[in-house]
């Protein structure tokens, strides 16, 4: 099978398992998966499963993706935080998608890796960053949208409180060990609206920075 074939096949997968977004859609064809599996992973890139990489994580099942950027309902105008970089396919999906782009990652070869594929496919509206990203990034909050890539017990209260009014966060919640729930969170005039999504499966969110 072709790359090309194995491509539209990615993308039939994807509106199979509900990503029917259009924009979402038109800006994971845009962000080849291959680049961002390395080593003999590499042949499963356009497969629907999580994969493993470097440090103990993963870069998430393509569906998993899709579903999550879609119900974070990105505008064109929009100033995303991005906590849990990995591989940096989220975050490179998000740049077609946002004005700006703020990634975080507590791992320093992660981010490394990850930034030489940002330079490769020369994208400009993203900024990556190597800190606990459980404390957000409080230097550019207020943030439009924000999106959570590793499971908490609850929503980080650092996160909530960089989240402008009318802002949506995305993440999973629940104990590491069981099975998280994917939660939708829009910050109103007068506090929090919380409505879950889906059951997922995600490596915890941990403090600190983590030893490469």
């Amino acid at each position: 099978m072709t790359r090309a074939e194995r491509q539209m096949q990615f993308l039939y997968a994807l509106r199979s398992k509900g990503v029917t977004d259009a924009r979402v859609l038109t800006a994971m064809e845009k962000t080849d998966r291959a680049l961002f599996v390395k080593g003999h992973f590499a042949d499963r890139a356009y497969d629907d499963m999580p994969l493993p990489i470097a440090c103990g994580q993963t870069i998430s099942q393509p569906s998993v993706v899709g579903l999550m950027t879609q119900a974070l309902q990105v505008n064109p105008r929009d100033k995303v935080l991005e906590v849990g970089t990995g591989s940096g396919y989220q975050a490179a999906i998000l740049s077609h998608l946002a004005r700006r782009v703020y990634t975080v990652d507590r791992y320093k070869s992660l981010m490394a890796e990850a930034r030489k594929i940002f330079t490769q496919l020369d994208i400009t509206n993203l900024t990556a960053f190597t800190a606990d990203g459980s404390f957000g990034l409080p230097e550019q909050a207020p943030f439009d949208r924000i999106l959570v890539t590793a499971a908490a017990e609850d929503p980080p209260g650092p996160l909530l409180a960089q989240l402008k009014v009318g802002g949506i966060m995305v993440l999973p919640v629940g104990q590491s060990d069981s099975v998280q729930q994917l939660i939708r969170v829009a910050r109103t005039q007068t506090g929090f609206e919380y409505e879950e999504l889906r059951p997922v499966r995600f490596v915890p969110l941990l403090e600190g920075l983590g030893k490469d």
